[in-house]
């Protein structure tokens, strides 16, 4: 009796991290995962090391999540891992006052963002770039 269990939303060769509750637009956000979608895990990663943006290095620390999710959760080989997926949503957003002239008040928006990654394991990685 009971619930049975989930059923698995990757695939057998996938791997995926997800980060809720980002302090980034959603748009600026998509910048960055523009940038490693499609790129093996290698190259991603230096990508994200060395970009300007401040974001990116939240980016890093989920796309090394799912590198290990996919090498100690599901066995696959590190070596031969692309970035499948990198996907952002909207989350909530903060709405703040700022107090303007003659007693008025303008709305400030603070957005927060998520990020999926999902790692796949390829048969040849040096394709996938």
């Amino acid at each position: 009796m009971g619930k049975g269990s989930n059923p698995s939303r990757t695939a057998d060769n996938e791997a995926r991290a997800f980060v809720k509750f980002l302090r980034v637009s959603p748009q600026k956000l998509n910048l960055v995962a523009g940038q490693i979608r499609g790129q093996r895990v290698e190259h991603a990663l230096n990508v994200l090391e060395f970009s300007p943006k401040r974001i990116a290095q939240d980016v890093r620390k989920a796309l090394s999540a799912a590198i290990a999710n996919a090498e100690n959760n599901h066995q696959l080989d590190v070596d031969r891992l692309v970035v499948g997926e990198a996907s952002v949503g909207k989350q909530m957003m903060l709405k703040r006052i700022h107090a303007r002239a003659r007693g008025r008040a303008a709305r400030i928006q603070k957005p927060f963002s998520n990020l999926t990654i999902i790692v796949r394991e390829v048969e040849d990685a040096e394709e996938a770039s």
